[in-house]
């Protein structure tokens, strides 16, 4: 048990997840961080396409994300959690709880890596858009419906959804040319519609949710990945942004008059100058 409050943390071994799971521990939460990389060196499929494999070791593990968690101050619980495995999703959440026995922010991060999410629409499998669904849809809403009973009984909760702008518009191409596939955009166009409707539904009892929208930032699989595709790492933001804005929705009494809304990441991050050294 635990008298510091807790944050979850899906997709936290690199890139955003892994900001933002810093940011909580510095901001004085006790995170626990889920993915399904445990070790450094493990090998994951990480292709966008069908066309081709990929499954050289990303960098970034749980093991790297907790021991800077607690460099920042926070004790770290790195629990194994596949997005495509419901009952890793329950896993996860019932080892939480037996260990620090509440949850009081949840940061539904990771998605669906693979096949699928650059291939157009001809070229996609119907599975791969299952996929899609189970890993950007569903389990966000299967780990938010297991964490919200504590929640709602404690009359306070933060939900935080990573958003895109690729669920609300067209892309500029078409997936390879500086798109992105079907998959992607209708998943999170679906995820979208989650934060509304928990703080019409439970914003009387303590709920906050949020659509954060990080834009595009400069993570290792988009410098490693994503230049194939009409990507370049370099015009990214940071992942500290996210994180920093992260931390200030689930600890500022100022973002409660903004639950249920979509922020943009960076734009919030410039306006109240959470990052001074980012321009």
């Amino acid at each position: 048990m635990t008298d510091r409050p807790v944050a979850m943390v899906t997709g936290a071994s690199r890139g955003i997840g892994k900001a933002i799971a810093v940011d909580l521990g510095r901001a004085g939460y006790d995170v626990a961080i889920g993915a399904r990389t445990r070790h450094e060196g493990e090998e994951r499929e990480h292709s966008s396409t069908v066309a081709s494999s990929n499954t050289r070791p990303l960098p970034g593990s749980l093991d790297s994300t907790a021991a800077l968690v607690e460099q920042a101050g926070g004790r770290c619980l790195p629990v194994f959690l596949d997005l495509l495995d419901r009952v890793s999703l329950g896993t996860a959440v019932t080892t939480v709880m037996e260990r620090w026995g509440r949850i009081d922010v949840l940061v539904n991060n990771g998605r669906y890596v693979g096949p699928g999410h650059m291939d157009r629409v001809m070229d996609t499998p119907v599975d791969l858009l299952d996929r899609h669904l189970e890993a950007n849809v569903m389990a966000p809403i299967i780990l938010t419906k297991l964490v919200l009973p504590q929640m709602v009984e404690r009359g306070s909760g933060v939900i935080i959804n990573l958003a895109s702008s690729s669920g609300t518009m067209d892309p500029p191409s078409a997936a390879g040319d500086g798109g992105w596939g079907l998959g992607y955009g209708m998943s999170k166009g679906a995820l979208h519609r989650i934060a509304g409707i928990l703080a019409v539904e439970l914003g009387e009892r303590g709920i906050l949710a949020y659509n954060l929208s990080p834009g595009f930032i400069a993570t290792e699989r988009i410098a490693l990945d994503m230049a194939a595709f009409g990507f370049d790492a370099s015009a990214g933001a940071p992942v500290e942004v996210v994180g920093a804005v992260a931390a200030w929705l689930a600890t500022s009494p100022d973002a409660r008059e903004l639950s249920g809304q979509w922020i943009e990441a960076q734009d919030l991050c410039r306006r109240l100058g959470l990052l001074p050294d980012w321009p």
